[in-house]
């Protein structure tokens, strides 16, 4: 199987996700969140590794969006963990480094693949702001 940026990437993102892990469970006593952030942190190379292996380019393309929404929401768990003192800006800024660049990148193999066959949706196509906004009351 062929080392690609985006597997080569995941799996030093994943890395650094189990390290930061350890550290958060050491250093700052802190399981609850640091058990999110390892999770989807290791899940989207996982994902992305599977999708190496994917029968069809269908099952190619699922697995790369369940590895982009893993990078979005290990994102959030970043900026949380940042924004609650439980990691330093130097560390945080560079980690979302890393995970912005995943971001972009398994949004770019997603788009390539919808432009292509049209087997995939756009991971922009659907907008949760306006979502949520429809559905809140009209403010009196």
């Amino acid at each position: 199987m062929r080392e690609t940026p985006v597997k080569v990437k995941s799996y030093a993102f994943a890395v650094r996700i189990v390290r930061l892990f350890q550290w958060l469970c050491k250093h700052r006593n802190e399981y609850v969140l640091s058990r999110q952030i390892l999770k989807c942190g290791t899940s989207i190379g996982a994902n992305v590794e599977e999708a190496g292996g994917a029968y069809s380019e269908k099952e190619f393309a699922s697995k790369i969006q369940i590895g982009y929404k893993e990078a979005l929401e290990a994102r959030y768990w970043l900026r949380l963990l940042h924004d609650t003192d439980y990691i330093e800006t130097i560390a945080f800024d560079s980690l979302m480094t890393d995970c912005e660049e995943l971001v972009k990148l398994l949004a770019s193999i997603t788009k390539t693949l919808r432009e292509k066959n049209g087997c995939v949706h756009e991971p922009y196509d659907f907008d949760p702001d306006s979502f949520y906004s429809s559905c809140l009351p009209p403010n009196p």
